[in-house]
């Protein structure tokens, strides 16, 4: 039964794993290793709202849901999104991200860290979309009664979600985005680059749902 369900992950895990020792060593090999355990843990919170979306579904969509949309948040969200974060953000073709990437990791590093507020801001939105939304549901099991029922009728406030998360990001921007952290220690501000990223992250959650 365990094989039969994560069959295929234990089996791209290994490959994984075999390609970082080919590729940089039993160092890569830790590193990948690290990040591999990493990964998993974080994604039980993942698991448990999934799970809720999922049974509101028919098995074609479920089928869809736990193939197409992996792939696309395992892959796209972690291999194609940043590598399109840094192209938009130094201004260079996606191929020569990608070659960057591979070739000048310091260079990369340096690209990854100036566009880390546009990645934070778009990202930050999207989870904090899915957090309010699912903290604002009324649920018909409810583990922490005194708390969630308030909650649940917040929940009827139109919008509500929305004009939270607007609220945080331009608080974020004009605190955290206007002094952030770039490459080398200096500190810029990217009030500006916070608010359109952060937008674009609550559009996208939007789409999505």
């Amino acid at each position: 039964m365990v094989l039969k369900t994560f069959g295929w992950s234990f089996a791209i895990t290994a490959l994984g794993l075999v390609a970082a020792v080919f590729y940089g060593g039993w160092q890569a090999f830790g590193i990948v290793a690290i990040l591999s355990v990493l990964e998993i843990s974080l994604s039980f919170d993942n698991a448990v709202v999934n799970a809720g979306i999922l049974k509101k579904m028919n098995a074609f969509w479920q089928k869809i849901f736990l193939t197409i949309g992996v792939l696309i948040a395992v892959f796209g969200m972690r291999l194609v999104f940043p590598v399109v974060i840094v192209a938009i953000s130094a201004k260079i073709g996606p191929i020569e991200a990608v070659e960057l990437a591979i070739n000048d990791k310091e260079m990369y590093e340096q690209l990854v860290t100036d566009a880390h507020p546009s990645i934070a801001a778009f990202g930050g939105m999207f989870l904090l979309m899915i957090f309010l939304d699912f903290i604002f549901e009324d649920r018909d099991i409810k583990w922490l009664a005194w708390l969630e029922r308030p909650l649940a009728k917040l929940g009827k406030i139109d919008m509500l979600s929305a004009c939270i998360a607007l609220i945080v990001l331009v608080i974020a921007s004009m605190t955290v985005g206007a002094n952030a952290h770039q490459h080398g220690g200096i500190h810029v501000d990217k009030a500006q680059t916070v608010l359109i990223s952060g937008v674009l992250g609550l559009i996208t959650y939007m789409i999505v749902g």
